[in-house]
């Protein structure tokens, strides 16, 4: 962004990790940016959704195609589906 609007979008750890942001910068030291996805160095990555603060997994893919999908608020995720590589699908309640 220009200057004084710039906004985080991806933060790179010395681990491998890779943490993705949207959003626009708010007032303030900290801005509107959530986060919206994990890159793990082992390949799996993580999909979030929610504002700011409130961000929760919704999506984890993992290397082996195997993908697990949540509901519920943040720290409250439960799994509700796995789609296994091999074309499973897994329902949980």
């Amino acid at each position: 962004g220009e200057k004084g609007a710039e906004r985080m979008v991806r933060v790179e750890s010395a681990n491998g990790n890779v943490h993705y942001y949207e959003g626009e910068r708010g007032e303030g030291e900290r801005g509107a940016e959530r986060l919206v996805r994990m890159k793990f160095a082992d390949g799996e990555v993580q999909h979030y959704e929610g504002e700011q603060g409130a961000e929760r997994v919704v999506r984890e893919e993992y290397p082996d195609g195997n993908v697990q999908y949540y509901e519920g608020e943040k720290g409250a995720e439960r799994m509700v589906r796995v789609e296994s590589a091999n074309g499973n699908v897994h329902y949980y309640e």
